[in-house]
């Protein structure tokens, strides 16, 4: 009997505006070696991402296919000249990024790039909370906040992909000290009311030293249900996950799911949001990991579409 073939080797990239994760696997459970490095200058970054994946091939063997997952907005339309781009993120130097193109440059590999939380929706669709439950919502609530969809099987994209932290919203009823949304873009949107950025400019002071009675929460909880609410009445999803280091608050989720009831008003009558509630509006299934592995998914689909052609 002959010994089994082991599973390809897979490069996977989870690009964040604070940090770039990295990993060479051959599945989710077969992580042969990852690191972290911290989000400087474009150029310097991508060289450290592309010296350390040479090293660590030379460890473990030549990868085959690398997926990568990174903050947006992204131009994902294959036909553009850009594609592959970071495009108008407000990460200061990152505007107009070809992180694609410098990657292809460097290895000569199938690969696939989306935005990270689609990846992360990928990868809790596949692996996590929202097994067989299409379509899934993905939101991380962090530094900043976005979305993703999986629809039908596949990761939704149109004229661009969704940003679902900028949807409009309301002002939370709050007595903040500085009201105001804090999105350079937009002043009633998601983002600029309950990321932690948001969080910090609005009370002073940064969203981890706020206990979890402070009042910033049920702004913020206000202001994700509202998120939720118009997610339930465009995208009809059978799941929605709030990841991210925001939604580690005590009892931030809990009140996050009594508001989305109070704004719906019982007008959707599905048990989604009666009596499982509490799995419909979760946690993620991969905890921090959801991101890097919906990356390493990318590129095992990369891998499996140029099998295909």
């Amino acid at each position: 009997m002959s010994p089994s073939v082991p599973a390809p080797l897979i490069g996977a990239i989870e690009a964040g505006g604070t940090k770039f994760v990295l990993a060479l696997a051959r599945g989710p459970t077969e992580v042969l070696e990852r690191t972290r490095l911290s989000t400087g200058a474009p150029d310097s970054t991508l060289e450290a991402c592309v010296h350390w994946f040479r090293q660590a091939q030379q460890r473990h063997g030549a990868m085959q296919a690398m997926g990568i997952a990174s903050f947006g907005p992204l131009d994902l339309n294959s036909l553009s000249p850009g594609y592959g781009n970071i495009s108008t993120t407000p990460k200061p130097g990152w505007q107009h990024t070809p992180l694609l193109r410098h990657l292809r440059a460097a290895f000569a590999v199938p690969m696939a790039i989306d935005t990270d939380v689609n990846a992360a929706a990928l990868a809790e669709s596949r692996w996590g909370a929202a097994i067989g439950l299409d379509p899934t919502v993905y939101i991380t609530v962090g530094t900043g906040i976005g979305g993703g969809v999986l629809a039908h099987g596949s990761l939704l994209h149109g004229a661009l992909h969704p940003e679902i932290g900028h949807l409009m919203v309301p002002p939370p009823e709050d007595a903040a000290p500085n009201p105001g949304g804090q999105c350079p873009f937009h002043k009633q949107c998601v983002e600029g009311y309950a990321s932690g950025t948001a969080i910090e400019k609005r009370w002073g002071k940064p969203a981890p030293e706020l206990p979890p009675d402070h009042p910033a929460w049920t702004g913020v909880a206000r202001t994700l249900a509202y998120a939720c609410a118009n997610l339930c009445l465009t995208l009809s999803p059978r799941k929605i996950i709030l990841g991210g280091g925001v939604m580690h608050t005590d009892g931030l989720l809990a009140q996050t799911r009594q508001f989305l009831q109070t704004n719906l008003n019982g007008y959707l009558q599905i048990p989604e949001l009666q009596d499982q509630l509490e799995t419909f509006l979760s946690e993620p299934g991969l905890g921090e990991h959801s991101g890097l592995l919906g990356a390493m998914a990318l590129g095992m689909d990369a891998l499996k579409a140029q099998s295909q052609h």
